[in-house]
């Protein structure tokens, strides 16, 4: 009897132990990946068109190789001591029973990622620790798993009907910015949806007053301008944007080539949207915005940014709106185009010596836009 009540508490161990390995490895397993493939905005359209190009969240890095296994979590059991024959066979077969757990949970995810899909009972769990814990490590990791699956167009919709939104939009409130940033991108994945769009404009202006007065370049930072961009893909939600341009041009401006990037992705979608033209000649510019067009700046920067003066130019009628050119102020983009011809002569210059791609663009939207701006005086 003895002996048989032995083997069962070891076989009770083995299963107890086995089952909280793989309940541990799947909620901490995101966590234990420092390279994010962060989601990126873009200018496509929503799901009931297509998703976003790019729009994907993966924290599972790309270059693992199989030795990484090892580094996982596994269970001992208690008789498995070091320094012992028996306990060296029986840490090799924990070992090795971790490892089939690891392959396994690998087998259930999508075949063109190692993403684990969760099912919506599981979803359902993970929105409630999201909901109930204030530990940052534990919402770290259940947004980790929220944000891997919000990146299938079928997940977006189960987490919406599951309440998930205003779960996750609860956790911008955080103060810490790892955890901030998680929900952001989380957010950021569920955008790529036309109702989810829907329900998300409520936050729109927190996030983007979080975005404006974060540390620049940082990650919530980005994270931010990546689902506003998201957010502006269509022109419905745009017009809410319209009081914080002139940060959005200080932030291009002051921030590194990444943020300049993101920005510029932003200020396309506005730009593409006639409606918002006379909102963005309004908008206060940096006296700085015309250094950018040296040659030290990067060259697609300048040729980003050229797009969007073309947009502009393109949907502005400058004739009908002659009358109404005192509205603008001084210092506004629409005086910064006017004046754009001292920073055209630098480029042009053969002394600038840049880049000859940007001296073509930069020669024909001068042409454009003299002939708009200035139609009388080349009669």
């Amino acid at each position: 009897m003895g002996y048989a009540r032995k083997v069962g508490w070891v076989t009770a161990g083995l299963v107890i132990g086995a089952g909280a390995c793989y309940c541990i490895y799947r909620l901490t397993r995101g966590r234990k990946q420092n390279k994010e493939k962060m989601a990126e905005g873009g200018s496509g359209d929503v799901d009931d068109v297509g998703d976003c190009p790019g729009a994907r969240y993966n924290d599972w890095s790309d270059d693992d190789d199989d030795n990484s296994e090892n580094k996982g979590i596994v269970w001992y059991p208690p008789w498995a001591r070091i320094g012992t024959e028996a306990g060296t066979r029986a840490r090799a077969r924990a070992r090795a029973r971790a490892t089939r757990a690891r392959r396994a949970v690998q087998k259930r995810a999508s075949p063109n990622s190692d993403d684990t899909i969760l099912s919506p009972q599981e979803l359902q769990k993970v929105l409630c620790l999201v909901e109930m814990s204030e530990k940052p490590y534990i919402l770290e990791a259940a947004l980790i798993a929220l944000g891997n699956n919000a990146a299938y167009a079928f997940n977006r919709d189960i987490i919406r009907d599951l309440g998930g939104l205003p779960i996750v939009a609860k956790i911008l409130n955080t103060r810490d910015p790892i955890v901030k940033e998680k929900a952001l991108i989380v957010l950021n994945n569920l955008s790529v949806n036309a109702e989810n769009q829907r329900r998300l404009k409520i936050y729109m202006n927190q996030v983007c007053d979080d975005t404006i007065t974060s540390r620049l370049n940082s990650s919530v930072q980005l994270a931010g301008l990546r689902l506003l961009t998201n957010m502006t893909v269509t022109n419905e939600y745009q017009h809410m944007l319209a009081n914080s341009i002139s940060d959005f041009f200080r932030l291009f401006s002051a921030g590194n080539e990444e943020t300049k990037f993101q920005v510029l992705k932003l200020l396309l979608n506005l730009a593409e949207n006639p409606a918002m033209t006379r909102e963005l000649l309004r908008a206060q510019v940096p006296s700085s915005l015309g250094s950018l067009f040296n040659k030290k700046e990067n060259k697609e920067v300048i040729l980003k940014l050229l797009v969007i003066f073309e947009n502009i130019n393109d949907n502005f009628k400058w004739e009908e709106n002659e009358p109404t050119q005192n509205q603008f102020s001084e210092g506004s983009l629409f005086f910064f185009l006017k004046e754009f011809q001292v920073c055209a002569d630098k480029i042009l210059g053969i002394e600038s010596h840049h880049d000859f791609l940007v001296k073509v663009k930069v020669g024909k939207f001068m042409a454009k836009l003299a002939e708009h701006m200035f139609p009388k005086s080349q009669e």
